[in-house]
């Protein structure tokens, strides 16, 4: 289902959707936009940006389903361009990913969540772990806890599943790494920031979640795009 950010009266409700005249945003997603596709009909458009009519060369990608599924989803390809682009450029900034860093090399130890982002107590348990086995790495395999004076990679990593303690996120689930030398600094001063090629938009766990920092630097971008 997909919730709305209203602009207007209520014109039907239920307790699990809503339909407003405004902009539609994804269920849990108040950062994605739902546009109708106007070349499919029962196809949804979602994007960062509100404005209508939706640019679908910067959308993120075109749904059958709301929400959205593995199955459903057809990624944009230059969508996703745009997003390494960024954070290539701005991952080093985020305060997240600093703070990560810091931690790496920390001879106190690490509290890595959130794909390796230092992040508040994390006790959510992860179901399809259970059931299929934890093929996440341990923090060694990123530089992560007990990695203290000798660097290595932090991942850059979506939102929608941190992983458990000591561990780094799933393939599926990350962005890209940066390089950190033993003083916790970013290598390169931009942490040489490599794209993992596994990233995927939609996983069973849900769709595109970005630290804020991030997100509005790909706001930034898109909306510079849109107006050219």
């Amino acid at each position: 289902m997909f919730a709305v950010r209203t602009t207007g009266r209520l014109a039907w409700g239920s307790r699990r959707w809503i339909q407003l005249r405004g902009v539609s945003t994804l269920e849990g997603n108040s950062h994605i936009y739902v546009f109708p596709d106007e070349g499919a009909s029962g196809s949804h458009i979602l994007s960062l940006l509100p404005t209508e009519p939706a640019n679908a060369a910067l959308a993120i990608g075109i749904t059958s389903k709301l929400p959205p599924t593995t199955d459903s989803l057809r990624e944009n390809p230059k969508f996703l361009e745009i997003l390494q682009e960024v954070f290539s450029k701005y991952a080093h900034e985020d305060p997240e990913a600093q703070s990560q860093a810091q931690v790496m090399v920390s001879t106190a130890g690490a509290n890595l969540y959130s794909g390796g982002v230092l992040t508040g107590h994390n006790r959510r348990k992860n179901k399809r772990r259970a059931d299929m086995g934890d093929s996440s790495g341990g923090a060694s395999g990123q530089g992560g806890a007990g990695s203290a004076g000798r660097g290595g990679w932090i991942h850059i990593s979506d939102s929608r599943r941190p992983p458990d303690f000591g561990r780094i996120a799933w393939p599926e689930d990350i962005f890209g790494s940066l390089e950190v030398d033993s003083e916790g600094h970013f290598v390169g001063g931009d942490g040489n920031y490599q794209s993992s090629g596994t990233y995927r938009t939609v996983t069973r766990d849900g769709i595109l979640g970005l630290s804020p920092f991030l997100r509005a630097k790909l706001v930034q971008r898109l909306k510079e795009l849109d107006q050219q």
